[in-house]
């Protein structure tokens, strides 16, 4: 009894009972409830697929009873109940389960209505097409095996998963204190997000959802709003309000039915049936006659037939709020990283993934490489028995064992032990004059594969390219249309519908201040006029730029540096005539020597198709505008700038356009935008002007076959000239004169195409600005100087212009004080007579 007593071990109930759960809890979390973050599986369905792999149950051959299945699967990897293995594997069989069935199952394998499949001695199963591509190079040493229970045979820790499963098919489980609940998504849009990821991998979340666009489910339905999605895509945890499809549709005598298509995702039919049926027997839903299921093996469909007073929408309204028709899908985005819980959101999960399939590749190229080597190895040896072909065969008949053979060949030729032996299994076949041809073939083949595969795991980029050429495949071979439609929640109003829509101007100062103020606050004015106050700003800033657009239009900043960022133009805080605005710094994240220099509204109605960018180098550049459809707030490469270059201009153009090129001398070139072939964002350009060593590339023009060139002098003069005087030349030209310039009028800062009922914004360094009519500025020929649009002095001179549509004419432009009007006509006169003295 005593020695009995020596081995008890006093332990408190306390430290016992938390030690005890914590094992049994990681137990259940780590080995049982949630899936890895790599392959997307819980250890029941791993085990289930690499046994039906093992038992060689591949989609080309015929299936296997579900029980055979479930029995090496007890037996050899999981210990554990056998209904728990088969219902897993029948889960994997449901297309109303599963996004894309990996088993396929053959027999009663239960329906959407709740009805249990048949004993696993009646069916019978094998492995689906696309559960291969999980599977697919597990032989050559991708993975990491381990000790089954009994460590009599080796399992998978991870499949490798040559597609994101995780976020395709989803996963549902509940662990000890947590639990995970992930929806499917299309494999097409997933395989594209992955993909962008890889090329982008700073991507934006709002970015990312243009290619995965919200879950996509088995059985269809319609999403309701896309705030609970953003928000699990956001954090990991979020929720989606998924409603039936449904259609109302006529009958006889004027009555209605009510058509149920599709379901939310896991909602079973019959159940559901019943629930509509206890609503209209509670009373309360009225207005019902007729309930009946008519589904068959074509697709679903719920017919529910109403009075013929009854209002279709309001009792499907009430269908929604009363039953699962609309439900909710709670997303928990959990999965084990490491071996560790963790809540991950979308971007993590495809990092993750990503991660796995570069060692994937890695380990896979590691080992063909190995095998090549070996294979090479023993070609070489072949190749020497070849070359001596006299001495080896002498050898080996003077030999009496296979033994001293091998020593003989290895000692006389420095042959390896494997290389001796294959030279002595080698078929005297093999000697033949085309045999050995073949040999030395595949000895230089087996050469440049080596060589390939050394360069794979030399180079990340190699390795990235052939994920990215694999997912492309997959997506391809296995990718469907989506069937979960998104609409938006009518109850969800977005930012943009609290924004009234008006025209708007939009200033940036030098300093990169910039400010959002209505258009209508500038009045008309008549030529020669000295301006308003268009607003005030320190001693040293003054207004470099002014665009006019809408509030809900997107803005593209193009800065010096050839990046793009994009905002919408309600973003930019909302200023008074005077304020200085905001900092531009606080709105984008530009860089201390980067500032803007072009700016492109577009709205949703734009149907322009390139960009066409111009540099103070005077090199030209043509690209799609869909390229530009995603921002970033680090910024996007509009295009690659030589050194000391900058980006000037930015301009939409459409096919077939003029593009017009004006430098600060008064030099223009007018080409077809045809002549510039289309490039991608971070290409460079080709040249569009040939400069002068002391000239530059001020503006870049798009051009119609009616309408004037207007160029606005730095010193307040400018003219206009009639397009078809610019003769169309092919680009890199030296071009024509559009300008007279001299030291009086100073370097061209801009031009424009101009209309007669156009109107024209001018703005100096302090911040004055100028509205005028286009027809009072004349039309002169390209090599005159024009006439005086706004006094400067030597301090303030003209930076920025703009033009304005016509619009109707304002009640405070009748304000205007007749003293003032007079003092401005009189100072107009004196000014054309100046001019015409001048010519």
């Amino acid at each position: 009894m005593e020695q009995e007593m020596d081995k008890i071990l006093p332990i408190g109930i306390e430290e016992e009972m938390k030690k005890s759960y914590i094992d049994y809890a990681m137990s259940v979390i780590v080995g049982r409830a949630l899936p890895d973050v790599r392959d997307g599986f819980k250890p029941v369905h791993r085990r289930i697929l690499y046994a039906m792999n093992e038992l060689g149950l591949a989609p080309e051959k015929a299936h296997r009873k579900s029980a055979r299945i479930v029995g090496d699967v007890l037996g050899k990897y999981h210990p554990h109940g056998d209904s728990a293995v088969y219902f897993a594997m029948v889960r994997m069989a449901q297309d109303f389960s599963i996004r894309y069935p990996l088993v396929d199952g053959h027999g009663n394998f239960g329906s959407v209505d709740g009805d249990s499949p048949a004993a696993m001695r009646y069916t019978e199963a094998k492995l689906g097409k696309i559960a291969v591509e999980m599977l697919r190079d597990i032989q050559k040493e991708t993975v990491d095996f381990t000790l089954n229970f009994d460590e009599t045979l080796k399992e998978p820790q991870v499949l490798p998963s040559r597609y994101p499963n995780l976020l395709v098919n989803g996963s549902n489980g509940i662990a000890v204190g947590m639990a995970t609940s992930i929806p499917p998504h299309n494999l097409g849009e997933v395989i594209d997000g992955a993909i962008q990821y890889m090329d982008d991998p700073e991507i934006s979340l709002e970015e990312m959802m243009t290619f995965i666009q919200g879950p996509d489910f088995p059985t269809g339905a319609t999403i309701i709003g896309k705030a609970g999605i953003i928000e699990a895509y956001r954090t990991g945890r979020g929720r989606a309000k998924v409603r039936a499809k449904a259609a109302i549709e006529p009958m006889d005598k004027g009555k209605q039915q009510i058509i149920v298509t599709e379901l939310p995702y896991q909602v079973n039919k019959a159940k559901l049936i019943e629930k509509i049926a206890q609503l209209v027997r509670d009373k309360k839903i009225e207005g019902i006659t007729d309930l009946r299921d008519e589904s068959d093996r074509t697709g679903m469909r719920i017919v529910i037939e109403l009075r013929k007073d009854a209002n279709a929408n309001v009792i499907l309204n009430k269908l929604y709020k009363h039953s699962q028709m609309e439900d909710t899908f709670s997303i928990i985005m959990l999965a084990l990283v490491d071996g560790q819980p963790q809540i991950l959101n979308l971007k993590e999960m495809i990092h993750h993934y990503i991660q796995h399939q570069k060692e994937i590749i890695t380990r896979r190229t590691q080992f063909d490489l190995k095998k090549a080597e070996d294979k090479a190895h023993i070609l070489e040896g072949l190749k020497i028995a070849l070359d001596h072909l006299d001495e080896v065969i002498k050898l080996i008949r003077g030999s009496r064992t296979g033994a001293e053979a091998k020593e003989g060949l290895m000692n006389q030729f420095g042959l390896s032990d494997r290389q001796a032996q294959a030279i002595l299994d080698m078929r005297l076949q093999r000697l033949t004059g085309l045999e050995r041809d073949k040999v030395m073939e595949d000895y230089q083949v087996t050469l440049a594969l080596i060589k390939e595969l050394k360069e794979i795991l030399a180079s990340e980029t190699l390795i990235n390219d052939i994920i990215r050429d694999e997912l492309t495949e997959i997506r391809d071979k296995y990718g469907d249309p989506r069937r979960t439609d998104i609409e938006e929640d009518v109850n969800e109003l977005n930012m943009e519908d609290f924004i009234a829509e008006e025209d708007v101007v939009i200033t940036m100062t030098h300093f990169g201040y910039c400010k959002r103020v209505p258009l209508d606050i500038y009045k008309s004015q008549k030529r020669g006029g000295k301006g308003i106050s268009g607003l005030s700003t320190r001693d040293d800033d003054f207004v470099e730029r002014l665009i006019i657009t809408s509030t809900h239009s997107s803005l593209l900043f193009f800065t010096n540096k050839g990046k793009v960022y994009k905002m919408k133009a309600y973003e930019i805080p909302e200023g008074k005539r005077q304020s200085k605005g905001s900092a531009i710094v606080n709105l984008l994240q530009l860089d201390s020597d980067e500032k803007i220099s072009a700016t492109i509204p577009v709205n949703k109605n734009c149907q322009l198709q390139y960009l066409m960018m111009a540099t103070q180098k005077g090199l030209v550049k043509k690209t799609q505008l869909c390229q530009f459809e995603r921002g970033r707030k680090k910024g996007l490469i509009a295009i690659n700038l030589k050194e000391n270059d900058e980006l000037i201009s930015v301009r939409m153009v459409n096919d077939d356009q003029k593009i017009i090129l004006v430098t600060a001398k008064g030099i223009a070139i007018r080409f077809n935008e045809k002549d510039i072939r289309e490039t991608g964002r971070s290409s460079m350009g080709v040249r569009g002007i040939k400069l002068k060593k002391d000239d530059k590339l001020v503006s870049m023009v798009v051009s119609e076959e009616d309408g004037d060139l207007l160029v606005v002098s730095e010193r307040g003069y400018g003219k206009r000239t009639d397009i078809n005087q610019y003769k169309v030349q092919s680009r890199g030209g030296k071009g024509l004169y559009t300008y007279q310039y001299s030291e009086e009028t100073g370097e061209i800062i801009g031009a424009r195409l101009t209309y007669d009922d156009d109107e024209l914004l001018l703005i100096n360094q302090d911040g004055s600005i100028i509205r005028l009519d286009m027809q009072p500025i004349p039309c002169l020929n390209r090599r005159t100087k024009g006439v005086k649009l706004m006094r400067t002095d030597e301090n303030h001179y003209i930076i920025s212009m703009a033009l304005v549509p016509r619009r109707e004419e304002d009640p405070m432009d009748k304000g205007i004080d007749e003293e003032q009007e007079e003092e401005t006509e009189q100072k107009e006169e004196k000014t054309e007579i100046e001019n015409q003295s001048e010519e």
